[in-house]
């Protein structure tokens, strides 16, 4: 699975990658910070210094976006990334229909998939 960069302007897909990296990040650190506020674990002076900083740093990402006309390049970054988690779920879940992928795969490039004796029954 790859993920759709652009690219014919490396420092456009560059700086894409890392918005989207930092977009994911705040996610999940609004995410923890949800939790502490439902958990009674931070203070209501804390809550709006983070709720603040949240607000700014999301502010300043579209902003960057905007200027660098990025926002389809952090949305394919994004969707690309969402993919290659979904498929490492799916083979986490289903170990067994991983491996037969995996030998399917290693057979269609002229391997040959050593099986465990489980696998062979």
């Amino acid at each position: 699975m790859s993920i759709d960069i652009d690219e014919s302007n490396l420092k456009k897909g560059l700086l894409g990658l890392v918005i989207a990296l930092v977009e994911i990040i705040q996610e999940l650190l609004e995410r923890k910070v949800i939790n502490r506020i439902e958990s009674g674990n931070l203070e209501y002076e804390e809550i709006k210094r983070v709720g603040e900083a949240l607000f700014d740093l999301k502010d300043a990402l579209e902003t960057i976006k905007k200027d660098n006309e990025l926002e389809e390049t952090v949305a394919s970054v994004i969707s690309g990334l969402d993919e290659v988690v979904r498929e490492a779920l799916e083979k986490f879940m289903n170990p067994l229909e991983w491996i037969e992928e995996e030998s399917d795969e290693q057979e269609q490039r002229g391997k040959i998939p050593v099986l465990s004796s489980q696998q062979r029954h």
